[in-house]
C-alpha cells in the first residue's frame, strides 16, 4: 500500500476545496423574486367541474386581452393602477354576457407562496385584481399582470431558461421606472 505525502495530500484537498467551491457556484441559482408592489391579477372558477374551469379560462383570455389594450404601453405603476380603476366596467362588460355570478376586486388579497418556471412568488397580501366566478370553491389562475409576466406566461413555448431571462429583464425595468 503506498501512502501520500503531505503535499501531495495538501494539494489533493486544495483541488477538492476549489471542486466543491465551483460546483457550489454552478448549482446555486439565483431566485427571481416578484417585487411586492407588483400587481397580480387571479381568477377563481366557481368549482373544479371542468365547465367551470374551461369558463374560468376563457373569461381569462377575454379579461386579459381587455385589459393589455388599456395598460400595454404603460410601465409607470401609479398609473396602471389608475388605467385598472377607471376600466373595472369593461371587465364587467366582458362577464356580464356570462350566465354566472361574479365578484371583482381591486386590492389587496392573499397569495400562497409558490414557484414558476424559477421564479419565486412569496406569501402575502398583495395588490391584486380578482375575479371570483359563482362560489368561488374551484381551482384559480393567477399571473402577474404588472410588471406584465401574464404575455410571458401566453409563449408557452418558452424555455425555462429564456422565460427567467425575459422575467428578470421585466422586472429590472419595473423597479427602475
Amino acid at each position: 500500500m503506498q501512502y501520500l505525502s503531505g503535499d501531495n495530500m495538501k494539494k489533493i484537498i486544495i483541488t477538492l476545496f476549489f471542486i466543491t467551491i465551483i460546483a457550489t457556484f454552478i448549482n446555486e441559482k439565483e431566485n427571481i423574486f416578484i417585487p411586492s408592489d407588483a400587481i397580480r391579477f387571479r381568477i377563481i372558477a366557481s368549482s373544479n367541474e371542468e365547465v367551470d374551469q374551461n369558463l374560468k379560462l376563457e373569461i381569462k383570455d377575454k379579461v386579459e386581452n381587455a385589459l393589455y389594450k388599456v395598460i400595454g404601453n404603460t410601465n409607470n405603476i401609479i398609473e396602471v393602477r389608475e388605467l385598472i380603476n377607471n376600466n373595472l366596467d369593461i371587465i364587467d362588460n366582458i362577464i356580464k354576457d356570462y350566465d354566472i355570478s361574479y365578484q371583482v376586486s381591486f386590492g389587496n388579497n392573499y397569495f400562497p407562496k409558490k414557484i414558476y418556471k424559477g421564479i419565486t412568488y412569496e406569501e402575502g397580501n398583495y395588490e391584486s385584481l380578482v375575479i371570483t366566478l359563482g362560489s368561488g370553491k374551484g381551482k384559480n389562475w393567477w399571473c402577474v399582470l404588472f410588471p406584465p409576466l401574464c404575455l410571458l406566461d401566453e409563449q408557452s413555448n418558452l424555455e425555462d431558461a429564456e422565460y427567467e431571462l425575459y422575467a428578470r429583464k421585466l422586472i429590472n425595468n419595473f423597479k427602475q421606472n
